[in-house]
């Protein structure tokens, strides 16, 4: 006697065994966003590549965050990154993780790792502040 035929896998369980850096998410907003697949794919690239944001993603509830709300900005000196998760921003510089406000404005189109990207200078009270002069987004 033959078996039944296996239900497809969920499509959103299936780009978490790819990509296990979208389970910080959490399932069910990996389930509910699953239709930009290509953005998620972008955020879990990004997140691969900087383990220290899966672990800030996990003590923060991003339930109702939208994937393009997500982004990631490197220093041009490669000295600092930063992730952007709506209004709160972590920046990684030295090991060390810490809140800050990210206040930039766009400079200009530039290359970077062989794309061209959005690139950014500090403004208001954070380019005092700020040690890194320029920030390229990559998310």
């Amino acid at each position: 006697m033959k078996e039944p035929p296996q239900p497809p896998p969920e499509p959103a369980e299936e780009l978490l065994k790819e990509w296990p850096e979208l389970g910080a998410f959490g399932l069910d907003w990996v389930r509910k966003w699953v239709i930009l697949r290509e953005r998620l794919v972008e955020i879990a690239k990004v997140m691969r590549r900087f383990p220290w944001m899966v672990d800030v993603v996990r003590q923060r509830p991003v339930s109702v965050l939208h994937p393009y709300v997500v982004n990631a900005f490197v220093a041009r000196d490669g000295s600092e990154v930063c992730l952007q998760l709506a209004s709160r921003t972590f920046c990684a510089r030295g090991g060390g993780v810490r809140e800050v406000k990210l206040e930039l404005e766009r400079a200009r189109l530039g290359p970077y790792e062989g794309k061209l990207r959005e690139v950014y200078r500090p403004k208001g009270l954070f380019a005092f502040t700020a040690n890194t002069k320029e920030y390229v987004e990559i998310l």
